[in-house]
């Protein structure tokens, strides 16, 4: 669980490295077992005004400069303390080894993907956990991705998007109900007015999209964030 879907909710607890080539889009902040039965929360959140959108155009901005990126559409999804299967119940650190972990996004016959460093590997988790430590922005723990071009990254100095929104259902395995999209999302392609949170974890300059992803782990738990970005 800790991905994202578009066509059709999707409970597979077991990740499996990118490349899939499969049939489905997917965007994965976070691909692991995870449980959110006794404690942890899931939410999601859209945002068409405001200080988030004000965040974005300047994150986005300072990622790919040049671009004149102006946010007019946020989705945020947060999964927050969220256990890893079969420690539920507790708010610990994900064990270092014997688990598979993956973080990235892919597309239809995975014409367009992306894993982050460490996915599958002991460096995934724990206190040296490449997803927290490694960037492709220049920040620690945030990774960014434009979905209608190959991505590149910039330089970030910010704060965290805000924790809030609609909680999904405490369940092992299972997924938010459909989600109609406030703005078209165009992925590498597709162009989506709906998304599912899995319980347990963005083409032209008019309609410009990104992925942003955020990992920040304590000592106690672990937190994952996953933005979708649109611009005017």
């Amino acid at each position: 669980n800790g991905h994202l879907t578009f066509d059709a909710s999707w409970s597979s607890y077991t990740p499996q490295l990118f490349p899939m080539y499969g049939s489905r889009d997917i965007i994965a902040p976070f691909w692991t077992d995870l449980d959110n039965r006794v404690n942890g929360q899931i939410y999601y959140k859209q945002y068409t005004s405001g200080s988030v959108l004000q965040q974005a155009t300047q994150d986005i901005n300072q990622y790919f400069p040049g671009l004149n990126f102006n946010a007019n559409w946020v989705f945020v999804a947060t999964w927050f303390e969220v256990a890893y299967y079969p420690t539920s119940g507790t708010v610990s650190q994900l064990p270092k080894f014997g688990i598979k972990l993956c973080a990235g996004y892919d597309t239809i016959d995975s014409t367009h993907y992306y894993v982050l460093p460490g996915s599958f590997t002991s460096a995934a988790s724990g206190s040296n956990s490449n997803f927290r430590l490694g960037s492709n922005v220049n920040e620690p723990g945030r990774w960014a991705f434009r979905t209608d071009h190959g991505s590149t990254g910039c330089t970030f100095n910010g704060t965290l998007y805000p924790i809030s929104g609609t909680t999904s259902t405490a369940s092992d395995d299972g997924s938010s109900p459909l989600i109609v999209l406030q703005r078209a999302f165009l992925y590498f392609g597709q162009s989506y007015n709906q998304i599912y949170v899995s319980k347990i974890c963005f083409g032209k300059l008019k309609h410009l999209c990104f992925i942003h992803l955020h990992f920040k782990s304590r000592v106690s738990f672990l937190s994952t964030k996953s933005l979708l970005y649109e611009s005017q």
